[in-house]
């Protein structure tokens, strides 16, 4: 990941001694400064955390079983018409 923008945040960090020596010799094989390799690192994980949370895995029976409930026909839900009929929080 590269930042084109300046950098105006700031995050601190503590670790042990292990962890520092581990993560100093890890950015110097990458030819990387330290701050850049762990912002790089943390960023990937990151944005793997999130796609997780949207992107899931389903077997051939899982996936029929799910397109199956997408396809049925639609049913009455006074629960979920009652939430959407109301403001959203926010726009309060």
């Amino acid at each position: 990941m590269t930042i084109s923008t300046p950098r105006s945040s700031r995050l601190g960090l503590r670790t042990t001694p292990q962890q520092d020596t581990v993560l100093r010799r890890a950015a110097k094989l990458a030819n990387k400064s330290l701050t850049d390799f762990i912002l790089d690192s943390a960023c990937q994980v990151a944005e793997q955390t999130l796609l997780d949370q949207r992107l899931f895995l389903l077997d051939g029976e899982q996936a029929q079983a799910f397109v199956e409930l997408l396809d049925r026909p639609v049913q009455d839900n006074p629960g979920l018409q009652d939430l959407l009929s109301r403001p959203a929080p926010w726009s309060n």
